[in-house]
């Protein structure tokens, strides 16, 4: 292991534009307000990204910190702002470093920007605060696309809720794929079932099905 990452190179998602108006229609067909489905300190905490860079990203312009060691020092400064103790206080750094499996001097390098991170390091610390692998060190709009996908996974399960509640049984649901596939599945089986594929190619045609599926169907108005 070397003393810090090689810096990568910067490429453009694809997936993020994709994404927004996934969400944004769902949201709609669901009647939840865009402002709270795209809240941008919502979607700040959740991803790490800077609220000024989620709007530039969230509007289609290109926005984000290029620099991997930058990026980690915004985000874990996000987690100690946002991620406190039951007390409500910030967490020290000798709490962060014996929760981490590090010393004092070791954590307090890496919170002031005087030592760059290791894999082990970012593991350990995305580990103490309990947030999911590459939330200190993914690109912004990676970052921000991931958050997106956990909102779009939240929406899907209220959607199926909202299904169960108006498919009184199989037999009615028997016209109704969608209907049928969350009964028979349920949102979180389907999102496990899409991970085990062996590629993003396999995974996008899952949500392509899914989004026809979703065309097709007219949540109840009633």
């Amino acid at each position: 292991m070397t003393d810090g990452f090689p810096a990568p190179v910067a490429v453009a998602n694809p997936s993020l534009a994709a994404t927004v108006t996934r969400v944004a229609e769902l949201a709609g067909k669901m009647g939840r307000d865009p402002n709270k489905v795209f809240d941008l300190r919502r979607l700040s905490e959740a991803s790490g990204v800077p609220t000024d860079v989620v709007k530039s990203l969230l509007d289609g312009r290109p926005a984000g910190e290029p620099c991997l060691q930058t990026r980690f020092l915004q985000r874990l400064d996000l987690l100690r702002r946002t991620r406190l103790k039951p007390n409500g206080r910030r967490y020290t750094q000798q709490e962060i470093a014996d929760g981490a499996g590090m010393s004092r001097q070791q954590a307090g390098a890496l919170i002031n920007g005087d030592r760059r991170p290791t894999m082990e390091h970012c593991d350990a610390i995305q580990r103490f605060f309990g947030v999911h692998a590459g939330f200190l060190t993914a690109h912004d709009s990676d970052a921000l696309l991931d958050a997106l996908l956990r909102t779009e996974q939240q929406l899907l399960q209220d959607y199926a809720g909202r299904t169960r509640e108006t498919v009184p049984s199989p037999a009615a649901s028997a016209g109704d794929p969608l209907a049928r596939l969350l009964q028979n599945h349920g949102v979180r089986g389907i999102a496990w079932r899409a991970a085990q594929l062996p590629s993003d190619k396999h995974r996008d045609k899952v949500t392509e099905w899914l989004d026809m599926l979703l065309e097709s169907v007219k949540p109840n108005e009633s």
